[in-house]
């Protein structure tokens, strides 16, 4: 919240220091712009540049709100009510569901924006000896936070991604051989096109100690040609995908499973 992180920085510049008000507007506005601009990225909004310095301003007046006499609760209130003008502002309002997101991703990533500073600012401004801390008058530099802030933002939405993009194909996967079925988590991959007798070829890195026929199917990868350990099963479930049936299954220690117990083939997505 734009509003916890005026209070944070009151906290940590103000004290026994001067605290200047341009200085406090300048950095709240580079904030709450920062935490807009990370919103626009992560929920893909079609949001000009001039609305997210407009929701930023909005929210960077609300410095002047720490220099008056209010109680815990009305700033509580106070707080909700900013950051719902910041996220209209900044996004306009279409539907309750869309303002909803809007709002709760801009509260998540406060909570870690802010989150972060406090700790970093615990972790320098404190020593301890044992179980018990003490201050050892250092404070944070404001240009340090400049400079830091946007590259937690640029980690978190590049985590984001790769975060959204691994559960997208990622699925629950049943494979059932003879009486036994074993549960799980498999991985789409679009690369792995290896088929036998037109029929998709699946790789998990699990030991084979099946009594199944064993077949060795020829492949070829960027770093060379072998043999590929398979048994044939009867079917494969793969949850949001469908059953599949008669599909090899391969044992290899040395494909990338991504973090996967099964590989599954390009050929299973169907209409993905």
């Amino acid at each position: 919240m734009t509003l916890y992180l005026c209070h944070f920085f009151y906290t940590v510049f103000g004290g026994d220091m001067t605290v200047y008000i341009d200085g406090l507007l300048f950095l709240n506005f580079y904030l709450d712009f920062l935490l807009l601009l990370t919103v626009v990225i992560i929920l893909k909004r079609n949001v000009r540049i001039f609305r997210i310095v407009l929701g930023a301003f909005t929210g960077s007046l609300t410095i002047l709100v720490l220099f008056f006499d209010i109680t815990s609760l009305q700033l509580f209130f106070l707080k909700i009510y900013v950051s719902f003008i910041m996220c209209i502002v900044c996004f306009g309002y279409k539907d309750l569901k869309s303002f909803l997101i809007n709002v709760g991703c801009f509260y998540m990533i406060s909570i870690l924006l802010g989150g972060f500073l406090y700790v970093i600012n615990d972790s320098l401004v404190y020593d301890n000896h044992g179980i018990v801390f003490f201050n050892n008058d250092f404070s944070l530099n404001i240009l340090f936070l400049i400079i830091v802030s946007p590259i937690v933002m640029f980690l978190y939405v590049k985590q984001i991604k790769m975060f959204k993009k691994k559960i997208n194909f990622t699925f629950k996967t049943n494979i059932y051989i003879g009486r036994k079925v074993l549960r799980l988590n498999g991985y789409l991959d679009s690369g792995n096109v290896l088929s036998y007798k037109n029929k998709p070829v699946i790789l998990t890195n699990i030991d084979n100690n099946f009594r199944n026929k064993k077949i060795y199917i020829p492949y070829i990868v960027i770093g060379g040609t072998g043999l590929l350990e398979c048994i044939k099963v009867r079917k494969v479930e793969v949850v949001g995908l469908g059953i599949f049936e008669n599909i090899y299954l391969g044992f290899s220690k040395d494909f990338k499973l991504f973090g996967a117990d099964v590989l599954l083939n390009g050929m299973m997505k169907g209409d993905m």
